[in-house]
């Protein structure tokens, strides 16, 4: 590997990527972006300075704290684009599992060189999408028993949404739309430009029959109105536990889903879910999820 030439990613890992769901090419082109970023003022100044030419050596990363894995297989991808067909990856545990202090999750082994500037990359992605998937389960463990799930938003970091949402999903939760293109959600500023809620889910349905479509909603009255709309799902916008009662009352008879959404915290997650709602909205799960601590030991 000379300067930014990344190899290929192998299809063995890329196989791996598939079944969990996501596009091995959009996996690369965001770690090729990653290694991109590393190298844009020159190659690894230290590594080719303190690494003979021709060292070899092995190296774990190793949770240094509980929590839940995702992002494995995009660290062991890491390691292959920067190293090609001299580095050897071995996967230890799989997205979703446990990660268990001093527990190695995966080991790799090649140019010294190819590891230790493929390190950072590898760890940046891994801990972010496990941070991830560990908030994830949080919140799922909070609701438990309660029969709502908890989904995820498009709050999410530009450019890594389809992995964090592949977190979310590790971590137990189930993702709301990917896009602005597979499923309508029509907020304040729709209805407002449309001339309000009937109006706006009017338009929606002209303009883009049988598109999954949610209504977000302020009030009770602006629920009752979304009901006899004939949308399929509200959003309860920070609702009072007593207006998300009551909205329950009113959205059951139609068979009309429920999602609340706004002031929503972990304390608070199975008083808001026993209301009866389908759905928790928590943007946090993307935006404000801290990073799991894991590092990478050479050997």
């Amino acid at each position: 590997m000379t300067g930014p030439e990344w190899f290929p990613l192998r299809a063995e890992l890329a196989d791996v990527l598939a079944d969990g769901g996501l596009d091995p090419a959009a996996v690369e082109r965001v770690i090729r972006r990653a290694l991109d970023e590393d190298l844009a003022l020159g190659p690894d100044v230290t590594t080719l300075a303190t690494v003979p030419d021709g060292a070899r050596a092995g190296g774990d990363i190793v949770p240094r704290s509980p929590g839940v894995l995702a992002g494995v297989p995009v660290a062991a991808a890491v390691f292959e684009l920067v190293g090609g067909p001299e580095v050897t990856v071995a996967l230890h545990a799989a997205d979703g599992m446990a990660a268990r202090p001093s527990a190695p999750v995966l080991s790799v082994s090649g140019p010294t060189r190819a590891l230790l500037t493929a390190e950072r990359s590898a760890l940046n992605l891994v801990s972010r999408l496990s941070g991830v998937a560990t908030l994830t389960r949080r919140w799922v463990d909070a609701v438990a028993g309660t029969g709502a799930a908890v989904r995820d938003t498009r709050k999410t970091t530009p450019g890594l949404r389809a992995l964090e949402k592949y977190a979310v999903r590790c971590g137990g939760g189930i993702n709301h739309r990917m896009a602005l293109g597979d499923a309508a959600l029509v907020k304040d500023n729709h209805v407002a430009a449309a001339g309000g809620i009937t109006a706006a889910v009017n338009a929606v349905r002209t303009q883009f029959p049988g598109i999954p479509l949610e209504v977000e909603c302020d009030t009770l009255d602006q629920v009752r109105e979304a009901i006899a709309a004939g949308v399929e799902l509200v959003l309860l916008d920070n609702f009072s536990i007593a207006d998300t009662r009551a909205a329950v009352a009113l959205a059951r008879p139609a068979g009309v889903r429920l999602e609340a959404s706004g002031g929503l915290s972990l304390d608070r997650a199975h008083e808001v879910a026993a209301t009866g709602v389908d759905y928790l909205a928590v943007g946090a799960l993307t935006h404000s999820a801290p990073v799991l601590d894991l590092g990478f030991d050479l050997h």
